[in-house]
């Protein structure tokens, strides 16, 4: 098998990685994928930054061992503490979904001569400040950025209460602060945060543009796949379907419960779905 041919790894620390691996789905209907969902670790935002670096390493190894030509970091938390650590251990190319969302969020505002972009995610990454710099970085430090947590957010994405009252009110408390701020954009700094997409945006008010961070990576990996001459040239025979049989999905605990989230964030369940051990150091292995 050429390097072409050869899927794209994606994990996650659980199940929110499922919106970028949709994203890249979508985006590149030419590609085959594994997804690992660190399910019998979660969550990583209350780990040691050690810790979380091990972790990442440890998943990262494990698809590689499975053949992967590039590896998308799904997890906001790994994102932004441990993409040096893994690119050395694991040789290949690796994308994380923090610099894309950041950078997509300067884009669409580029035009504001000091735009103000707003940021959402779960309280471990604010606090990181890992969207704050990327956003920074993009903007040559024009950009006025607000960040606010919003934990609540990621339970219930779980629970597929997209549209229920409480939803509604939990957004209108977390964003009050961010609407007095008013940006001209607001990150989805969380992978759980697309599914209350629509929620979040009669919150925060329609003019202000929404950037979903795993939408940014995909377009980020496609450039990537076309410059370094890896993207796949055989176009696959009909529609692919999310959760096909050419992509294959891993996790470390709670299959079912993966297959059931999965259902909701996705329409589906994936055709292969399996379920891998941790053993000794956190060393993951293939039943």
């Amino acid at each position: 098998m050429s390097n072409n041919t050869l899927p794209i790894g994606i994990f996650d620390s659980g199940v929110g990685g499922l919106t970028v691996y949709r994203a890249l789905h979508d985006r590149l209907p030419n590609e085959h994928f594994i997804y690992l969902g660190d399910t019998a670790r979660v969550p990583y935002g209350t780990k040691s930054l050690a810790t979380v670096e091990r972790y990442a390493i440890e998943n990262s190894q494990f698809l590689a061992s499975r053949g992967i030509k590039m590896l998308v970091v799904a997890c906001n938390t790994a994102s932004a503490v441990a993409l040096p650590a893994i690119r050395k251990k694991v040789g290949l190319d690796v994308a994380g979904v923090i610099g894309p969302g950041g950078r997509k969020a300067v884009e669409i505002t580029r035009e504001k001569e000091r735009p103000k972009i707003g940021v959402i995610a779960t309280e471990a990454t604010v606090a990181s400040r890992a969207y704050l710099d990327a956003v920074k970085r993009a903007s040559d430090d024009a950009a006025r950025v607000f960040q606010a947590g919003c934990p609540l957010f990621v339970p219930l994405a779980e629970e597929g209460w997209t549209h229920e009252a409480e939803t509604v009110s939990i957004a209108a408390k977390y964003l009050v602060d961010m609407k007095i701020f008013a940006p001209d954009a607001l990150v989805l700094g969380c992978t759980h945060y697309p599914i209350l997409r629509e929620v979040i945006q009669n919150a925060i008010g329609e003019d202000v543009k929404l950037v979903d961070s795993g939408e940014a990576t995909a377009e980020e990996v496609e450039r990537l796949l076309i410059d370094k001459g890896l993207a796949n040239p055989n176009a696959v025979s009909g529609e692919r379907q999310l959760c096909d049989d050419l992509d294959h999905f891993y996790v470390t605990d709670a299959a079912d419960r993966f297959a059931r989230v999965a259902e909701r964030f996705l329409g589906t369940t994936p055709s292969k779905l399996e379920a891998i051990e941790v053993f000794g150091k956190d060393e993951l292995h293939a039943r």
